[in-house]
């Protein structure tokens, strides 16, 4: 590779490695970053969660794709790892096995009660179904408050307090953008394609025995996990 010499301080190259601004793009004052803007704001994305999708973040999502091999290199100095599914076009962040090297733990953790679990097990089963038929996955409210109310017993006693539960875990997946509020009056919300780099066949397989042996009477006690 041949460069006029005025040009050679200016490059940092690494064998293997895309050529980089040694410079740092210079965004601010004592910047010495090398990501451009945009994919700065990538990264906050994927750092903030839930996740980076092609429907919500539009403009960001080319720009993750671009720069991927880049964010997935910084996310790694944070012991980090970018999970991405191109056909979905969803991505985000989860903590890398590292093994036995001791790491700081950066990422927010959200226990789940079995009521979440059991909603994010159904929720799944409807995103499979959907994409077997080429469909988007479009749940109601009113029909998440009925699949959840098969575990009342198995919960709870108190049935103000169950309704109160089930609204929690509803409103959690809401908050976390597993359910997407669709345009229109109704409580109609589409399932983040997420949920199936979360969850394998297998897995749900596995959990469907064991919930729906506790939906026919089986009793458990809810508790955060």
């Amino acid at each position: 590779m041949n460069l006029p010499e005025d040009d050679l301080d200016t490059l940092a190259v690494t064998e293997g490695a895309p050529i980089v601004d040694a410079r740092g793009s210079g965004l601010f004052d004592g910047d010495t970053g090398l990501l451009p803007v945009d994919a700065r704001r990538v990264l906050c994305q994927l750092l903030a969660g839930p996740s980076v999708d092609a429907g919500r973040h539009s403009q960001l999502w080319p720009v993750l794709l671009r720069h991927e091999t880049a964010l997935r290199s910084h996310l790694c100095e944070l012991f980090l790892e970018l999970v991405l599914d191109r056909e979905a076009g969803v991505a985000f962040v989860r903590q890398a096995d590292t093994g036995e090297l001791n790491t700081p733990v950066l990422l927010r953790t959200s226990p789940l009660t079995f009521l979440d679990s059991v909603l994010l097990l159904h929720l799944r089963q409807q995103l499979a179904e959907a994409d077997a038929q080429g469909l988007r996955a479009v749940v109601e409210e009113s029909v998440l408050n009925d699949v959840l109310s098969v575990y009342e017993k198995s919960v709870s006693t108190d049935r103000a307090g169950f309704g109160k539960r089930v609204a929690q875990a509803i409103g959690k997946m809401k908050d976390n953008h597993i359910l997407v509020k669709l345009p229109g009056g109704e409580e109609r919300y589409e399932v983040s394609p997420a949920l199936k780099l979360l969850f394998s066949a297998e897995d749900v397989l596995a959990l469907t025995r064991v919930y729906r042996e506790l939906g026919e009477g089986g009793g458990m006690e809810e508790t955060g996990r």
